[in-house]
């Protein structure tokens, strides 16, 4: 497990010059800080004599993440919300833990591309291309096995094994989003017209409103 988190360290690295899609850093370093009156996009330097090294360092990653939910899965992010001297650099990642046959449903990173790497057990993986082509690309994955997914695209994963798996993700910003597709189309608040599902969906509106009853949990 150690020699794959340093493997990883060295990846993210390697995506965060390659892959980045956020603004390139002006200056060595520029540590988020709480917003003031004014909106940005991004955060807010800190004062780079008040930085400290704890600035840059998030502990935990190793720790595996509570999979009893409905999901069976738990996504351990890492990002600049979690350490703010990911600020300005392009780069953030997560920890992916699954219990038998848990799934990270359907979802889209707005802002990042994913590269995946199994640490534990197997999965199957896929993204689907934009319209109007609509492939599914998919494959299973071994421990030690690497996927990425494209920025924007739906993707998932799921548990295809017997026991419990984990798998590390680096994304290509200090922010990349998560946007699950059920909860933003069934349990956005206020609801989408149900009239608009059904016929986008091509189904009965009871079907719709017992979607949209149902509890869409985040990740």
């Amino acid at each position: 497990m150690a020699n794959m988190l340093y493997f990883m360290g060295f990846l993210a690295l390697s995506c965060s010059l390659t892959l980045a899609s956020d603004p390139s850093p002006l200056q060595d370093f520029c540590v988020a800080a709480p917003n003031g009156e004014v909106f940005v996009n991004g955060q807010f330097c800190k004062d780079p004599k008040l930085v400290t090294e704890n600035d840059f360092f998030f502990s935990g990653l190793n720790k595996p993440g509570n999979t009893a939910n409905p999901l069976g899965s738990k996504v351990t992010p890492v990002n600049v919300a979690q350490i703010p001297g990911l600020n300005t650099l392009g780069i953030s990642a997560a920890r992916i833990d699954f219990a038998p046959y848990g799934l990270n449903p359907p979802h889209i990173h707005p802002r990042g591309t994913e590269i995946l790497t199994v640490l534990e057990g197997t999965l199957y993986v896929g993204f689907v291309t934009s319209n109007t082509e609509n492939r599914l690309v998919t494959k299973v994955l071994q421990k030690g096995d690497v996927f990425v997914f494209p920025q924007g695209l739906i993707h998932f994963q799921r548990n295809a094994g017997y026991g419990n798996a984990v798998a590390i993700a680096a994304l290509s910003s200090q922010n990349p989003g998560v946007i699950t597709v059920a909860n933003s189309v069934f349990g956005s608040k206020p609801p989408i017209a149900d009239d608009v599902l059904a016929k986008a969906f091509q189904v009965d509106k009871s079907v719709v409103d017992h979607l949209q009853s149902q509890f869409w949990m985040d990740n």
